[in-house]
């Protein structure tokens, strides 16, 4: 066997997981016009995955894409296709997340949005850090909000005051957004909230301002997969209030367990004492809402809870990506497109992942069967 074409079969099987579209969404996109400094739409796309996937900066991955014959372009050239390919990598993450079959719940009024952050470093030792902030808009995962901060200083941290808002827009994101001046801050533009709650951080309070007794809540779900809700207050520095529901579903034995252990292991490595009442907590997902339930009940709460959790897997993937590769701050677009590119490459990881579990004990798909010296030779 000719080990020289292994790499070119390698990438046969990686543009078999894109959408069966990929190349005619090149075209409508407008990333592809005509040929110009490149030889096929297959060539482009694995110039712009070297760049983005590999952390090739632009003047070396013309060098490296010359080289390969797969385009005849400059830098200054590359850094136009990429910004001209930000709606064709949007639409290939689009399709591939909707290829993931997730099923989303009826929505028929909120705009959802799922949100998050990132730190990210560029290559070498003086590589400038900063700090990503993304909103993902479903159900056609279009990146509707990118923005670069500083990855330290006042006003960078991790917050939905980073984000614009528009009326009638709720926004999903993870415990280290549950903060009383980020739920303040959508509140009062008209949005809505869906965040993982953190009791320890994020007292709640009764209509009478009174403490909220969260456990003591929390203690009448006894069942697995038991859910509840109650009303509840969040108060901001400033003494305003913030109506929100504590919806809260009991977890499985089997993921109790495997919540407190992780809580013990992260414990035991950071060499901290934990609380009782943090191995308590982990009975349970609890999710804050500002939405009425007469707009969501509370399953429908946790199930859109469960979709940010359900690409929160991309989300990782993404971040290891994000830690290296030099980023193009030129404009906008380019930024966009170089988001859409590691969101893309963090997609297209994840489904190979679930490829290979489908995979022969040699590893490889292209096999013949028919001739068995073919099939030994990989064991």
């Amino acid at each position: 066997m000719d080990s020289t074409a292994l790499p070119d079969r390698n990438w046969e099987f990686l543009v078999e997981l894109l959408p069966t579209d990929w190349e005619e969404l090149a075209k409508v996109s407008g990333a592809v016009k005509r040929h110009r400094g490149f030889k096929s739409v297959d060539s482009l796309l694995r110039t712009l995955l070297l760049h983005v996937g590999l952390g090739c900066s632009l003047r070396e991955t013309s060098v490296v894409a010359k080289a390969a014959g797969w385009v005849q372009m400059s830098d200054v050239a590359l850094l136009k296709k990429l910004r001209n390919s930000e709606g064709w990598l949007q639409a290939l993450c689009a399709g591939l997340l909707r290829n993931n079959e997730m099923a989303l719940p009826a929505n028929h009024a909120l705009h959802m949005r799922l949100i998050d952050g990132t730190l990210i470093k560029e290559p070498g030792q003086t590589g400038s850090a900063w700090r990503i902030h993304y909103s993902l808009r479903v159900p056609d995962w279009t990146c509707d909000a990118f923005s670069l901060s500083a990855a330290e200083g006042i006003g960078t941290a991790e917050s939905l005051r980073q984000f614009d808002v528009s009326p009638d827009d709720c926004l999903i994101a993870d415990r280290g957004y549950a903060h009383a001046a980020g739920l303040l801050h959508v509140h009062q533009k008209g949005g809505y909230v869906i965040v993982r709650h953190n009791a320890q951080t994020l007292p709640l309070e009764n209509a009478d301002a009174t403490a909220f007794v969260t456990l003591e809540a929390l203690g009448t779900l006894r069942d697995s997969g038991q859910v509840d809700s109650w009303p509840a207050y969040v108060r901001t520095e400033g003494g305003l209030r913030v109506a929100v529901r504590l919806c809260a579903v009991r977890k499985s034995p089997e993921a109790i367990l495997a919540s407190q252990r992780k809580l013990r292991r992260r414990a035991q490595k950071k060499c901290q004492k934990l609380r009782p009442e943090t191995l308590e907590y982990a009975q349970w997902i609890m999710v804050l809402t500002t939405v009425p339930s007469a707009q969501l009940s509370d399953i429908m709460v946790l199930e859109w809870y469960r979709i940010r959790w359900q690409i929160e897997l991309a989300f990782k993937r993404l971040k290891s990506l994000a830690a290296l590769g030099h980023l193009p701050k030129h404009d906008p677009a380019s930024t966009r497109a170089w988001f859409y590119g590691k969101l893309l490459v963090a997609l297209l990881t994840e489904k190979m992942q679930r490829y290979s579990k489908a995979f022969s004990p040699w590893g490889c798909r292209w096999c013949d069967q028919n001739d068995p010296t073919q099939s030994l030779a990989g064991e």
